[in-house]
């Protein structure tokens, strides 16, 4: 498989003035594989530590945080002689090891020519709980699960994947069966490499489903053993009423279908642990459409998306022969899975809101602030039904220069706005 995030290493690696760098996600996104990969491409060897296997070196930086010292003991477990600009550190379940994270603040000031990079996948947890954080010390690098192109490369068609990169929509128009077929597919597998991998080989959708489930358990213990004990009931309870949250027209969280009665306050904590596991994305409401957008963020409006859409088909019980061959009383649900698949795509590049107008049924599924400050309306449809009164109202408004519509249908540029086809939202600059 590929991952296009070994270019952003790539760049990582070539910089002059480089720093230790972390990279953030969910467990089982593909951290460990995308850093090992990288290594085997671009360095001579790979020094591996994986804190939570190699229990020898949890106390290593309790003494000091000595580079040498670090780098003798690093090298005496993992049989790799460290060398400047040759050998790949690679930290891996960095939480599992006390103040390992600060340790990469004396890599920066010490030991700049080392290459350095740590993983965790509930490190987002550990940090918001009060471990030391060495600031302007570290890069960052978020790893989401596989997008649609990394998805349709993995079913062994780059060249496929490639011509939805080149922008030649009458060329793209020719294969959109191919695309779209693709995509349906994408909606049951989602992006979580074992399960992408999996139906690369064997296109079996019960192993899919079963890789997925087991994804979705090792979550729960996650839960389990690393939440404070007194919230765990309410994550547990959050997280299993997400694909309620996502099934009503109106997609905005409501705490009463958590509980009934249920108030935020009471599930303020769950919510931030779900957030900083990585497990679910948070996208607000914006009082007007007016920059910068994070101005006008509403705090207490949001609707919350699974990290993955094969995920939150599996949390649904959703079989594939609905997705694949259609069901007219899956219209409801069609809506959120593609809602859920557009969002995907765009947290890999941008900041998205949404728009609810007070006192009206407007609504805007996705505003974007583009890179020339101009706020971009995106409406999302899951079929070729792509009335969008919404949508044009919000454009006459606001005086908006451009607009997309998102749908089924081909690409099309129209005097108000262009309709982009679902299956080219990744990639496509807004």
């Amino acid at each position: 498989m590929e991952r296009l995030a070994i270019d952003e290493l790539l760049k990582w690696k070539n910089k002059q003035y480089r720093k230790p760098l972390i990279i953030e996600g969910a467990r089982q996104v593909g951290k460990t594989w995308l850093v090992k990969e990288f290594a085997r491409l671009n360095y001579k060897q790979l020094a591996y530590v994986n804190f939570e296997e190699m229990k020898i070196l949890q106390n290593l930086f309790e003494q000091d945080f000595n580079i040498p010292r670090i780098l003798t003991a690093i090298g005496a477990a993992t049989n790799v002689t460290c060398t400047e600009g040759e050998t790949l550190i690679f930290l891996d379940e960095i939480q599992a090891a006390p103040h390992a994270v600060t340790s990469l603040k004396y890599f920066a000031e010490n030991a700049p020519g080392y290459h350095v990079i740590a993983a965790g996948s509930l490190l987002g947890i550990e940090l918001h709980q009060g471990e030391s954080f060495p600031v302007g010390k570290v890069e960052f690098l978020s790893l989401y699960p596989m997008n649609f192109i990394e998805f349709v490369m993995a079913m062994g068609e780059k060249n496929l994947a490639q011509l939805m990169q080149t922008k030649d929509w009458n060329m793209i128009t020719m294969f959109a069966p191919k695309f779209q077929e693709f995509l349906k597919y994408y909606y049951y597998v989602g992006g979580m490499p074992e399960a992408v991998l999996s139906f690369s080989r064997n296109r079996d959708w019960k192993e899919v489903r079963a890789i997925q489930n087991d994804i979705l358990n090792s979550y729960q213990r996650d839960m389990s053993k690393h939440a404070p004990s007194e919230i765990i009931p309410r994550i547990t309870d959050l997280w299993k009423s997400l694909p309620a949250q996502l099934s009503k027209e109106n997609r905005k969280f409501i705490y009463g279908v958590v509980r009934e009665g249920a108030r935020a306050r009471e599930y303020e904590l769950a919510l931030q642990w779900l957030l900083d596991a990585g497990l679910i994305y948070k996208i607000y409401n914006v009082k007007a459409p007016r920059l910068p957008l994070a101005s006008y963020e509403d705090r207490a409006a949001f609707k919350i998306f699974v990290l993955d859409v094969g995920l939150l088909g599996a949390m649904s019980n959703l079989k594939a022969s609905t997705i694949v061959a259609g069901n007219s009383i899956f219209t409801e649900f069609k809506g959120a899975l593609t809602e859920q698949y557009v969002l995907q795509q765009l947290i890999l590049r941008y900041e998205p809101y949404y728009y609810a107008k007070a006192n009206s049924t407007q609504e805007i599924d996705f505003l974007l602030q583009d890179e020339e400050d101009e706020i971009v309306p995106l409406e999302v449809k899951a079929e070729t039904n792509v009335k969008a009164k919404s949508l044009r109202q919000f454009v006459a408004d606001n005086q908006s220069k451009k607009a997309f519509r998102i749908s089924m249908n081909d690409y099309k540029e129209e005097e108000w706005v262009t309709n982009i086809p679902l299956y080219a939202v990744n990639g496509f600059e807004f």
